[in-house]
């Protein structure tokens, strides 16, 4: 057990800001701090956060995606001087490609992170990501899309063992797989809340609103993954990222309705014994095991209370309501650029979503349609990635004009 030190991509969004949280927690045997963070990075949507945590942590060098350097330096500076650190001058990268350069600040150097904690949300993360893998660092990924995108790109990158999923559901599994070995796994059970809107007809989903579709019942995140629970779209991407992650094929891995959301994912193994990892709804958990992989964080989050009464239950998910899961099995099946096409879709079709100009059931609907139309790229590189997402950004837009 030694001491890390962390570089937060994303570190103003629900994943950066636990993250934050966890790193002033957790403290090593002898009481000194368990992580340091040497970078951040943000869409700079929130400079006055980006800010406060920069002088907080007391970080080397913070990116953010617009070009307001200026402005977040004369906040860096009012802060410092606050907290009578005079001369608190940290690196401020600005520009779309702030992040990747922050994903690999320092490597080669003393100052090299240990752990680069991708929390990204959308396809962005892609280079970060990459970027990121071409370090020695650990990549903790919460940003799945870049890996769903990527695929073998972002496979071929990884060392062995540098990925360390963050999102609850897939950092359940990689511990419950560490209960065998690779042939005596025979399914991934992929658990999933059901959203808002659990147990509706699709007749019922018809005029739901944005509003409704961001009251999740259990998770509290940003509002494209608020709504990609809805539509369950974010479970699809979650089969794909399993799939991806532990090479399991796609008729493996089952998605089961939990509303609970204690039993966060579960492996069953050839003997007919499943794992299950369990706890309370709480992303510092996962958070702190991607930064501490492979150990525990100490107190990371509060365990379930085994005194108290409880009732966990299991539905089968509703693939005629919800066909997004399905949709992203045949996205991924088709592999190349599809995965890129699915999410890209999806997310001009969010957006749309909650400008009024669509209803809730035109989402998956639009995503079906653009990947219908899409012929995958015969070899996967960064570009052809990006000139997918491009296409079915573009394509989208334009059924979902004809939709308004």
């Amino acid at each position: 057990m030694a001491h890390r030190k962390i570089i937060i991509l994303g570190s103003t969004g629900s994943i950066g800001t636990q993250a934050i949280d966890v790193v002033g927690q957790a403290a090593l045997p002898d009481g000194t701090p368990r992580f340091s963070v040497t970078a951040l990075s943000a869409g700079g949507g929130n400079l006055e956060l980006l800010a406060e945590q920069a002088v907080a942590l007391r970080v080397l060098a913070v990116g953010i995606s617009t070009h307001d350097g200026g402005a977040l330096r004369s906040l860096i500076d009012s802060r410092a001087a606050s907290a009578g650190l005079g001369g608190f001058a940290p690196e401020i990268l600005t520009g779309p490609d702030a992040s990747t350069a922050i994903a690999a600040w320092g490597a080669g150097t003393e100052d090299a992170a240990d752990v680069v904690l991708n929390g990204i949300t959308g396809s962005i993360g892609l280079a970060p990501t990459l970027a990121a893998l071409g370090t020695t660092a650990i990549l903790a990924l919460a940003n799945k899309e870049s890996l769903i995108v990527g695929g073998a790109l972002v496979k071929a990158a990884a060392s062995p063992g540098q990925i360390v999923p963050v999102d609850s559901e897939h950092s359940a599994l990689a511990q419950a797989l560490r209960s065998g070995s690779a042939g005596e796994v025979d399914k991934l059970i992929v658990t999933a809340s059901g959203g808002p809107f659990r147990g509706r007809t699709r007749e019922e989903l018809v005029d739901v609103t944005p509003e409704q579709a961001l009251k999740h019942p259990t998770w509290d995140m940003g509002p494209m993954v608020t709504t990609n629970s809805a539509t369950l779209v974010n479970k699809g991407l979650e089969v794909i990222e399993a799939h991806l992650l532990f090479d399991v094929p796609l008729d493996r891995i089952e998605a089961v309705v939990h509303p609970q959301s204690v039993i966060h994912s579960m492996v069953q193994f050839t003997d007919g014994s499943t794992i299950a990892q369990a706890s309370p709804p709480d992303m510092r958990l996962p958070i702190a095991l991607g930064l501490g992989w492979p150990e525990r964080v100490p107190g990371a989050a509060v365990p379930c209370d085994w005194t108290k009464a409880a009732t966990w239950t299991f539905e089968p998910l509703d693939n005629q309501a919800f066909p997004a899961v399905e949709l992203a099995k045949e996205a991924a099946r088709r592999g190349s650029t599809c995965p890129a096409v699915y999410n890209a879709a999806n997310e001009e079709a969010v957006h749309a979503f909650h400008a009024g100009k669509i209803g809730f059931l035109d989402i998956v609907d639009t995503i079906a349609q653009v990947l219908s139309e899409h012929t995958p790229q015969s070899q996967l590189t960064l570009q052809s990635v990006l000139d997918a997402e491009v296409w079915a950004r573009a394509r989208a837009n334009e059924l979902l004009a004809a939709k308004a």
